[in-house]
């Protein structure tokens, strides 16, 4: 099991549906991943349960991923949510 906390920075031209491309890139991997801010922890390949979180920038998010490609997972995501402008 591996987590990176990361620092929410996307660009402002970002698809209009931030969470589900979230939702599709942590379903792409075998690993379990989760996200986490303050008490919650959600799953990342539940639409529902994401879009509960907020990914407003500045905001710091944790990447929880437990799995046989859980590196390659949480490398993706934090590229995802990181991107410079």
């Amino acid at each position: 099991m591996i987590e990176k906390t990361v620092v929410v920075s996307m660009p402002k031209d970002t698809e209009d549906r931030p969470v589900a491309v979230l939702v599709q890139i942590a379903s792409q991997y075998e690993s379990k991943v989760h996200l986490a801010t303050g008490d919650k922890k959600i799953n990342a390949k539940s639409i529902m349960g994401m879009m509960s979180m907020d990914f407003s920038d500045g905001k710091e998010i944790t990447i929880v991923a437990d799995g046989v490609d859980e590196e390659q997972a949480v490398k993706e995501i934090s590229d995802y949510l990181s991107e410079e402008s």
